[in-house]
C-alpha cells in the first residue's frame, strides 16, 4: 500500500489529474447507485403494494381512494392520467366509444412519464462505466510515454529507470477498472429493476382500465380522484 502511495505521489501532474478525476467519478457513481438503489427500491415496493390492494379491493371508487392516499407511487401518476382522461370522455357523452382506446392512451402516457423520472440521470451511470476505462488508458499511455522519456534521458534501461513510468500506468489503469465494474453492475441492476417495474406498472394500467370499462356506467358523473372531477 506504501508502495501504491509513493508511486502516486511521484507521478506526473497529468497523471495525478487523471487519478483525481477518476476518483471523482468513483465517488459520485456510488453516491448516485446509493440514491438510485434506495429511490427504485421505494418505487418498487409502493407499486407491488398498490397493485396486491388494488386486486383485493372490489369497487373502482375504493380502488382510487386506496391509490390516492401515496401520491409517491408511481400508480398515482398513471391512476391520475386515466381518471382525466375518463372524466373527459364522460363529458362528450360518448364513453362506449372512446373508453378503450383514449384511456389506454392515456395510461401509456401516463407510464412513460413515471418511468423517465426513475430513470432520470441513469445515463450518467452509463456514461461513467463507458468512459473510466478510457480514461484510464489514457494514463496508462502516458505513463508509458513518462518511462520512454526518462530512458531517453538517462540513457538506461534499467529496471529503476522505467519502474515509475510502468506504476504509474498500471494504477490509472486499475483505477479506471474500479471506476468501470461497479458502474456496469450497477446500471444493468437498475435496468432490470426498472423492468420489473414497468412490467407491474402496465399491469395496473391494464386493470385499471378494464375496471373503468365495467363501471362505466356507474360512474357517469365522473371519477374524483386528486382533484380530477
Amino acid at each position: 500500500m506504501e508502495t501504491i502511495l509513493h508511486a502516486v505521489l511521484q507521478a506526473t501532474i497529468v497523471s495525478k489529474c487523471v487519478l483525481a478525476f477518476l476518483l471523482f467519478m468513483s465517488i459520485a457513481s456510488w453516491a448516485y447507485m446509493c440514491g438510485k438503489w434506495l429511490q427504485l427500491r421505494a418505487s418498487q415496493r409502493r407499486v407491488a403494494s398498490g397493485l396486491n390492494h388494488f386486486d383485493e379491493l372490489g369497487q373502482l371508487a375504493s380502488s382510487l381512494h386506496m391509490i390516492e392516499k401515496d401520491r409517491n407511487s408511481p400508480l398515482f401518476g398513471i391512476t391520475r392520467r386515466g381518471v382525466r382522461e375518463f372524466n373527459r370522455i364522460n363529458r362528450t357523452g360518448d364513453t362506449e366509444r372512446l373508453l378503450n382506446d383514449n384511456v389506454r392512451r392515456a395510461l401509456h402516457f401516463g407510464i412513460a412519464e413515471e418511468m423517465a423520472k426513475l430513470k432520470s440521470s441513469l445515463a450518467l451511470l452509463a456514461t461513467a462505466a463507458n468512459t473510466a476505462p478510457f480514461i484510464g488508458l489514457f494514463g496508462t499511455v502516458w505513463g508509458i510515454m513518462y518511462s520512454f522519456q526518462a530512458i531517453a534521458k538517462m540513457k538506461s534501461v534499467s529496471l529503476a529507470t522505467v519502474a515509475p513510468g510502468i506504476a504509474e500506468a498500471l494504477i490509472a489503469t486499475a483505477v479506471g477498472l474500479f471506476v468501470a465494474i461497479p458502474a456496469t453492475c450497477g446500471y444493468n441492476i437498475f435496468r432490470a429493476k426498472l423492468t420489473a417495474i414497468e412490467g407491474e406498472c402496465i399491469t395496473f394500467g391494464g386493470q385499471l382500465l378494464n375496471r373503468m370499462q365495467h363501471e362505466a356506467g356507474e360512474h357517469e358523473n365522473g371519477l374524483s380522484f386528486a382533484g380530477e372531477k
